[in-house]
């Protein structure tokens, strides 16, 4: 993965419009924070793909660990079937609230969301014909 310093003022501001779009149980009053431990991203993939996020595996945590955990859940049984891969330690600066670590993460699993609706949509459109 590219460092943070490689987005730009334009690609952050759209990140960020993009995520108030979504409706999150939490509001967001600092990012990295807000992001550390992993359960407002797993709303995100819910919110765009239902079918492959359980919400109720994510708890709400304050704990390097507890936060890892759910980070490596989410790597485990959701990432993996959208083709998305977080390096480890990518995962640990994120968990750490380390700043720019979430944005990079958040702007690319958004392209992977994306494409994974459209190979989807592709897939329901051979199905039926």
């Amino acid at each position: 993965m590219s460092s943070i310093s490689e987005l730009s003022e334009a690609s952050l501001q759209e990140l960020y419009t993009w995520i108030d779009e979504i409706p999150l149980s939490r509001p967001k009053k600092n990012f990295a924070r807000d992001f550390s431990d992993g359960v407002l991203v797993a709303e995100i993939i819910k919110h765009f793909i239902p079918s492959i996020v359980d919400l109720h595996n994510y708890v709400t945590a304050n704990s390097t660990s507890l936060k890892t955990d759910n980070w490596n859940l989410l790597s485990r049984k959701v990432f993996n079937r959208l083709s998305f891969n977080v390096e480890e330690d990518h995962i640990k600066g994120i968990v750490m609230c380390r700043p720019g670590f979430i944005e990079h993460v958040l702007t690319n699993l958004r392209e992977n969301i994306d494409s994974y609706m459209a190979r989807k949509k592709t897939a329901d459109v051979a199905e039926k014909i």
